[in-house]
């Protein structure tokens, strides 16, 4: 599946759930690199990939600096589930992909994601976009990790409805929630094209995470 590329939708969550590429032995990994890093109940990191979820009663969440940001007014860098079409988290897990969004108000702008995560829910194509109060769907593991209310913060799916409801946010996710209402615009779900990028290294930084095949 390398050299992916086509057209996509977009979702938005977080549910602070261990992402599924932190497991070991799904993908060929680069040398000296591991699988997606995660994080305690307190965001420091696990060294165990065997981890279980926090999710499921084990100790391992999502980290925090897994929260999308900006380079510029045209490019975000950020982290996402993804469903590539012919694809398996064999080909997908850590590699990059370079999204132009195609409508709504942020249409021409790009964000390079990183694929950290994966979802029985999700459609073909489709990058759920991993944005703190982007919400829980169908895990949450925020109540756990940070004490968000039994849904999580807003809607079950969709989360927060506004940039004001950031501010009450744990410090550390408040700048990846306030960046869906600046750089984002508040946009929701656009469409996008995209093809798969050779991955930053400063998306690879927060994960530590590199395919063999990068």
């Amino acid at each position: 599946n390398a050299g992916a590329s086509g057209s996509g939708t977009t979702t938005r969550y977080w549910d602070c759930c261990k992402p599924s590429c932190a497991w070991p032995g799904k993908f060929n990994l680069a040398p000296g690199f591991k699988p997606v890093q995660m994080c305690d109940i307190n965001n420091q990191p696990i060294l165990d990939s065997n981890s279980s979820s926090g999710c499921i009663n084990g100790t391992a969440y999502q980290c925090s600096n897994e929260s999308p940001w900006a380079i510029n007014d045209n490019l975000a860098y950020g982290y996402a589930a993804v469903n590539i079409a012919g694809g398996s988290e064999a080909s997908w897990c850590c590699a990059c992909y370079e999204l132009t969004f195609t409508s709504g108000p942020v249409i021409g702008k790009k964000m390079i994601v990183q694929a950290t995560n994966t979802g029985r829910d999700l459609a073909s194509n489709q990058f759920d976009l991993s944005i703190p109060g982007g919400g829980v769907g169908i895990f949450n593991g925020c109540t756990n990790e940070w004490g968000a209310p039994s849904t999580g913060w807003g809607a079950q799916y969709g989360g927060v409805a506004s940039r004001s409801s950031c501010d009450s946010f744990p410090e550390a996710l408040k700048a990846g929630c306030y960046w869906r209402y600046d750089w984002f615009k508040g946009a929701d779900n656009p469409s996008v094209s995209f093809t798969q990028v050779t991955c930053p290294t400063a998306l690879i930084n927060n994960t530590h995470c590199a395919r063999a095949d990068d």
